[in-house]
């Protein structure tokens, strides 16, 4: 008899597809798979102290190392803490394998009150994750988990959940021969049919005004987005897309892609090619935003077609490999106008200029962070009005995986992301920006950070409340500001318990000497940055067009 069981395939399989951590909480209804990864030591297993958070470090892992994440859950209340992660993956369109438990399989579906078992459980994930499956017997296993893999990492990638019982993880199998050459089927990246390609270097080689929008689909697509901007494209990217090439390049806006300025711009461009990004309403002030009016739209999905904004020409296909097939088309033949990038020069410095206007007392911090962060430091952030302002923007960055942030806007990932970055390979310093409110929501894996030594500062912006949402009642309610002050500990005391060092800023000259110290510590350190010694910022939130209809 084997004692090879698919707890074992599932731990050899997650190494052999290059996962070296995985992220969990270990319980009764995933035992064999966690012990499976102890025996074989081949993959670190990094205990969170919830799922949520464990579903949010293997997200964040994913992203630094632009490769597939997993976390590991048990079943029914473990799996329900999940959704919130899964959720944020599906997003961000991070590559996540998501493993829970089940019941034994005698018990599935039969509501015999069995210990976690509750009701619809693959169905609830099936409604957050890119697919679900369930793995009903040991001969599925190995089909299923590569099947998985490969759809968390085919375009548009997401997260996949797999529900395995109790009684199948621990069912003895033969292992399979092809664990020693696992191939994923992933389809090559298409650019999409070549006629319509040709219509829409037609239409960027007679463009004199061409401006490029890169998306989360083309936020790796550096070389070819290089090319387009040489040749006279200026790039202008989602929040997601940033630094698809280096923020100081000559074309490049950045994530200022909706200031009066740039609004303004819009006005004389004659074409606006749109690739892997859907202008969603969270970045177009809820589709307010008045693009170029002439639009090509590139995407994998062809359900994006007008989805936001409507187009003259929608081409189906991988947006890296479109864009490629679309710079070799126009090599030599774009004829941009002559000042083009004189005007893109001039814009950018009308945005910063009027952009930093909106600071207030926090104008410098993005220069004297910047500065002291090493220069491939990965820039992880929460949902915070620091990050909300000038983080997501106003804060230059070279590589797309130095961009980490909560993409569906929930306050709370920014830590647990930055976590699961740090443990990424690459041996990378991590800066974490959060607020103390989205910190308080999952503080507790502080002590994952100390137990695995994960390398990252985090910077808690305390304002002693809920800003962004203060902010938001001050514009549509009256300045009413009802259950927006939590209160919190002491973050040097919680710090010293913790057993991690700690750095508190007050005023702007002890901000690049504290921070650049907690840099310097090889493992987790706490920075809190006391927000009432600096004062709030002015107001940024403006009411959305339907505020007026729901007072």
């Amino acid at each position: 008899m084997s004692d090879y069981n698919v707890g074992d395939l599932v731990a050899e399989f997650l190494h052999q597809v290059g996962i070296d951590v995985v992220f969990g909480v270990v319980s009764v209804h995933n035992i064999p798979m966690i012990d499976g990864l102890g025996r074989r030591n081949t993959v670190r297993v990094a205990p969170a102290r919830g799922e949520m958070g464990a579903g949010h470090m293997a997200d964040g892992y994913a992203r630094a190392r632009r490769g597939l994440g997993c976390f590991v859950t048990s079943t029914g209340p473990g799996a329900a803490n999940a959704p919130g992660a899964i959720v944020e993956a599906r997003f961000g369109s991070a590559p996540v394998l998501h493993l829970t438990g089940q019941t034994a399989t005698a018990d599935l579906d039969e509501a015999h009150g069995a210990v976690h078992d509750v009701p619809h459980q693959l169905p609830m994930l099936k409604s957050v994750s890119k697919s679900a499956y369930r793995i009903s017997n040991p001969d599925q296993a190995f089909g299923i988990l590569v099947k998985a893999a490969a759809e968390a990492l085919t375009p548009p990638m997401g997260p996949v959940s797999i529900e395995i019982p109790i009684d199948v993880q621990r069912a003895n199998i033969k292992r399979p021969d092809q664990l020693d050459n696992i191939v994923l089927p992933i389809q090559k990246p298409d650019a999409g049919d070549a006629a319509s390609l040709d219509t829409i270097a037609e239409m960027a080689a007679s463009a004199k005004q061409p401006v490029l929008w890169c998306g989360t689909g083309a936020k790796f697509a550096r070389e070819p987005v290089q090319r387009l901007a040489e040749m006279g494209f200026a790039i202008i990217t989602s929040v997601n897309g940033k630094a698809v090439i280096p923020e100081d390049h000559p074309m490049s806006l950045g994530a200022f892609h909706a200031p009066p300025a740039v609004e303004e711009l819009y006005k004389s461009v004659d074409l606006m090619v749109i690739a892997g990004g859907r202008m969603r309403g969270h970045e177009t002030r809820d589709l307010t935003l008045k693009p170029p009016e002439r639009r090509v739209q590139i995407d994998i999905d062809p359900e994006a077609n007008g989805r936001t904004y409507t187009c003259d020409h929608f081409h189906v296909g991988e947006a890296g490999a479109a864009l490629e097939a679309l710079a070799d088309r126009l090599e030599g033949r774009m004829n941009v106008a002559g000042d083009w990038k004189q005007t893109i020069a001039a814009t950018r410095e009308t945005v910063h200029a009027a952009f930093c206007k909106t600071l207030g007392p926090y104008v410098g911090f993005p220069a004297i962070i910047r500065d002291v962060m090493p220069a491939d430091a990965l820039w992880v952030r929460d949902i915070t009005i620091s990050n909300s302002t000038w983080g997501n923007r106003y804060f230059p960055l070279n590589e797309p995986e130095q961009n980490i942030y909560p993409v569906g806007a929930a306050i709370g990932p920014g830590f647990q992301m930055a976590i699961g970055a740090a443990l990424a390979e690459g041996n990378r310093k991590v800066v974490a920006m959060t607020g103390d409110g989205g910190f308080y929501l999952n503080m507790t894996e502080l002590w994952t950070a100390v137990q695995e030594k994960a390398d990252v500062v985090v910077m808690v912006m305390n304002d002693a409340g809920y800003g962004v949402i203060k902010d938001i009642q001050t514009s549509m309610y009256g300045g009413r500001h009802f259950a927006a002050d939590p209160i919190g500990p002491d973050l040097e005391g919680l710090a010293k318990l913790a057993g991690m060092p700690f750095w508190r800023v007050g005023k702007l000259d002890e901000l690049g000497p504290h921070l650049k110290a907690a840099i310097d510590v090889n493992g987790p350190a706490l920075v809190e940055v006391d927000m009432t010694k600096f004062g709030p910022y002015p107001p940024y939130f403006a009411p959305p067009p339907y505020a007026s209809k729901s007072k």
